[in-house]
């Protein structure tokens, strides 16, 4: 298996957006907020920056290095485009017989949902990251925020929360389902 002298990924950084990089330790700070990311467990990647570019880079890399780079520079493109527009994540609140109601509790940072197949507890989801914000208009649950991780997991963890255990799922199709995701 051959290994590549230089494996280099480029990451443009927009105006308005500055970024700051410690090491393997990466602050993107924008319009909408500041996030960090530290990247010390990468110990063979090298990540700089230039003028108007993040460059992610490794020497003498196997396949496992070169996939780490991408990846990397990934996160840093996300990071950049939650500063600068942020991530949304829609939900459909989905019942035939008993309705749903769905309440965001920001004291505890959770989400509530009552009366799920007639239940009399609720099931709770748990809104991850201090950034994050849940509304419902409607029968949409909308996930908003900046670092796409902890918006994605916030969406899945609602979702999640709802999932029809021990029941034909042909039958009881009842729940919460994301059906848009993406930039704001």
């Amino acid at each position: 298996m051959a290994r590549a002298i230089h494996v280099l990924e480029e990451v443009g950084i927009p105006e308005g957006v500055n970024v700051e990089v410690n090491g393997l330790k990466v602050k993107v700070s924008g319009p909408l907020g500041v996030l960090e990311r530290d990247f010390s467990h990468a110990r063979n990647v090298l990540i700089r920056k230039t003028d108007s570019s993040i460059i992610v880079e490794a020497y003498f890399a196997n396949r496992r290095v070169k996939a780490l780079v991408g990846t990397i520079a990934a996160h840093v493109e996300n990071m950049i485009k939650g500063v600068t527009k942020g991530f949304r994540y829609k939900l459909k609140i989905v019942f035939s017989h008993f309705p749903i109601s769905v309440v965001v509790d920001e004291n505890e940072r959770v989400v509530r949902i009552k009366n799920f197949l007639g239940e009399k507890a609720d099931r709770i989801a748990k809104i991850i990251g201090d950034d994050v914000k849940v509304r419902v208009e409607g029968d949409d649950v909308i996930v908003e925020g900046i670092d796409i991780e902890h918006v994605g997991q916030t969406a899945t963890n609602i979702e999640l929360a709802t999932k029809v255990k021990d029941k034909d799922r042909r039958v009881f199709g009842d729940g919460i389902y994301i059906y848009d995701w993406g930039e704001e």
